[in-house]
C-alpha cells in the first residue's frame, strides 16, 4: 500500500523529527510514522484488544482466556501463549504498543 503525505511549511519541524528518529533507529520514515500512528491509536487499549486488532487473535479466544483467568492468578497474555493462541513474539510486540 502506498499512502501520499501532504503537510504545510508550519510542519516542517515534525518531518525533522521524523527524520532524525529513523536514522537512530535505521528504520524508514514511512516505518516511524506508521509506529508513530500505532503508538496513538493503541494506546490505552487492554492487551487483548491489542492482538485482536493485530490480527493475531480473535475476540472469542481473548474472551476464553478472560474466562480462565478469572478462575487462575495469571496474566491474560500469559494464558494466550499457554494456550497456544498468540505466539510469545507477538504478546511482546503488543505489550511494547501498550506502553
Amino acid at each position: 500500500m502506498q499512502t501520499t503525505i501532504y503537510y504545510r511549511e508550519s510542519d516542517e519541524y515534525l518531518i525533522e523529527k521524523v527524520e532524525k528518529k529513523a536514522n537512530k533507529e535505521r528504520k524508514s520514515k514511512s516505518a516511524v510514522i506508521l509506529s508513530i500512528l500505532e503508538d496513538y491509536f493503541e494506546a490505552e487499549q487492554r492487551i487483548g484488544e491489542i492482538l485482536n486488532d493485530l490480527g493475531v487473535v480473535s475476540k472469542e479466544k481473548v474472551q476464553e482466556a478472560l474466562s480462565r483467568q478469572e478462575e487462575e492468578d495469571k496474566k491474560i497474555g500469559e494464558i494466550l501463549v499457554e494456550e497456544d493462541y498468540v505466539r510469545e513474539v507477538d504478546l511482546d510486540r503488543a505489550l511494547q504498543i501498550q506502553k
